[in-house]
């Protein structure tokens, strides 16, 4: 088994899931293109199903297990959008799903979890103490761990927006996606890369969380150490497997403010009438915050999901 997705890998990933995950359509904004001075084309994965890419990554997971791991189930940990991800992909093909949350989890997410079949076990709300529920799940049921970021087939999966992206817009000479573990970025790369050598790809994070930028400068991992970011979806660390794809694709990670974000948020709330995340929003706030970059370059711009609590909304 290959360490790293390649090209073929997402591939292969496509032809497998398509069938399963919603077309998300490629939008743009006249408006936004006058106000970041370059050609926007939006990949709304906020209309995937689950309302994030990540169903992208976690039924490519589901399709690839042996019958024996298909009878076993699954099981990881998370809080976010990868928790109903794999939920739902498991579930809807008769595999159990076992979804380690720490008791802090919003109720809305407990609830959609929930509700798409998976069992929950919840635990303190600390790394290790979701590792070690998931490594006893496993030792009692057998299950295997589809991990939100550092396995293959995830990332392969998480490739496919791009790649879906730039079958529609084979013209593009940038995409930006967000940057939490790497799974997107990674994928992205991967995809986008196979397709075009030359088209730029960037990360987008947030400063208040930019371990994946410090790591691009120092060459190895720098972990997130207490990030505080409104982008909750971009508070985890990158791995071997993600870094190492990123340090060799990706042309360079862009930070930005979290005012920027919040404000590349309601650009997008208001002017394309669509609901995003925070973590989202990045993409437009790098644009938006480094103009000379993108400046006569046409840039895609992936829209990792919608999945936001409307009564805290950070405007």
């Amino acid at each position: 088994m290959k360490y790293i997705p390649d090209f073929s890998d997402v591939i292969a990933a496509s032809e497998l899931i398509s069938p399963y995950i919603n077309q998300t359509p490629v939008m743009t904004s006249r408006q936004l293109n006058a106000l970041a001075g370059v050609d926007l084309f939006f990949k709304c994965e906020n209309f995937q199903k689950v309302g994030a890419f990540k169903f992208r990554g976690a039924t490519n997971a589901v399709m690839n297990l042996t019958e024996a791991e298909r009878t076993s189930g699954v099981v990881t940990h998370s809080s976010g959008n990868h928790a109903a991800a794999l939920a739902h992909a498991a579930v809807s093909r008769g595999v159990k799903a076992f979804i380690v949350m720490p008791e802090t989890a919003p109720e809305v997410k407990r609830k959609a979890v929930s509700g798409y079949g998976a069992e929950i076990t919840f635990c303190k709300p600390t790394l290790e103490a979701r590792e070690n529920t998931a490594a006893a799940i496993i030792q009692q049921t057998g299950a295997t761990l589809v991990h939100p970021y550092n396995n293959f087939y995830v990332i392969a999966g998480q490739g496919t927006a791009a790649l879906d992206m730039l079958a529609h817009c084979r013209f593009l000479d940038a995409i930006v996606a967000p940057v939490g573990g790497g799974g997107l970025l990674s994928g992205t790369a991967i995809a986008a890369k196979g397709i075009n050598k030359k088209i730029l790809v960037y990360g987008a994070e947030p400063v208040m969380a930019d371990d994946a930028f410090r790591s691009m400068r120092e060459g190895k991992i720098l972990p997130s150490v207490n990030p505080k970011t409104i982008a909750d979806g971009l508070l985890t660390s990158l791995c071997e497997r993600t870094f190492s794809v990123i340090q060799e694709n990706v042309n360079a990670i862009l930070t930005v403010s979290e005012e920027a974000i919040i404000k590349a948020m309601m650009l997008i709330w208001e002017r394309m009438k669509i609901v995003i995340e925070p973590s989202s929003a990045t993409v437009l706030a790098a644009v938006m915050e480094n103009k000379k970059v993108f400046e006569g370059k046409k840039t895609g711009l992936i829209i990792s999901g919608g999945n936001v609590d409307l009564k805290n909304l950070p405007f």
